[in-house]
């Protein structure tokens, strides 16, 4: 299988990252494969896009930044996706990867009006995705883990819902037979959720966010695991027919 392209749009928190690593790392750790399996690409810092024909798949990161905000290397890698879509290149689109995807093929994408979501949460599969490619077999719902404060308002026309959460009607999507987007983050796990809510704690009394309920609600999950590794298996079956 051709190595997989992470496009990595922003950095996690910068304690995290000095004790356990970015984005690409639990990405990359999350999707079982090895370091020369996946090549990361910051376009945030600049970085040019390759032609995304040349990978098996494509990984969009989650980010700090703002896809509302319009700035000139998200507009690029916009335009990039709405290409490689057009390639049939599998995409997956993670938190601001989810945002960005549904931007570039004519979504909108703003502050939540119901807030921020952040913590575990618990994400209600649509029927659609019972017969998804991605997200088929996984029941009524998936348990996982999400930080954001803004959210797809009005998916691509073409787009099909796959779930929704209490705050967030737009969680899952997919448009065409190989792109998707997920609001959450299934490279999460439980210690990173946590040092999230610790992070933003100040932020989210400001919002009247008790952030020790959000500390006590955090749950462990494969859910998010199993996500990225179904995702593999798609790459897999692509490079194998």
């Amino acid at each position: 299988m051709d190595p997989i392209l992470i496009v990595k749009t922003g950095t996690t928190l910068a304690s995290l990252a000095s004790e356990c690593g970015d984005f690409e790392d639990w990405i990359r750790a999350g999707m079982d494969l090895e370091r020369n399996g996946a090549i990361t690409v910051s376009v945030f810092e600049g970085a040019d896009l390759p032609d995304p024909r040349g990978f098996a798949g494509v990984v969009v990161t989650g980010s700090g930044a703002m896809v509302s905000h319009r700035e000139p290397w998200s507009e690029r890698t916009a335009r990039w996706l709405s290409e490689a879509v057009k390639h049939t290149t599998p995409v997956l689109g993670i938190c601001y990867g989810h945002q960005l995807l549904a931007h570039a093929l004519g979504g909108r994408v703003g502050p939540n009006p119901r807030g921020r979501e952040i913590g575990t949460v618990r994400v209600q599969l649509a029927s659609e995705a019972a017969n998804d490619a991605l997200l088929a077999g996984f029941g009524a719902e998936l348990r996982v883990q999400t930080t954001h404060s803004e959210v797809v308002l009005e998916l691509p026309e073409a787009a099909v819902r796959l779930a929704w959460s209490e705050v967030d009607p737009n969680s899952a999507f997919s448009l065409g037979p190989a792109a998707w987007g997920v609001q959450f983050h299934p490279e999460f796990d439980t210690n990173v959720m946590r040092r999230y809510i610790e992070e933003r704690r100040e932020l989210l009394v400001a919002e009247g966010i008790d952030a020790d309920d959000r500390l006590d609600a955090v749950e462990g999950s494969a859910d998010g695991t199993a996500v990225l590794r179904r995702f593999r298996k798609l790459l897999s079956s692509r490079a194998n027919t």
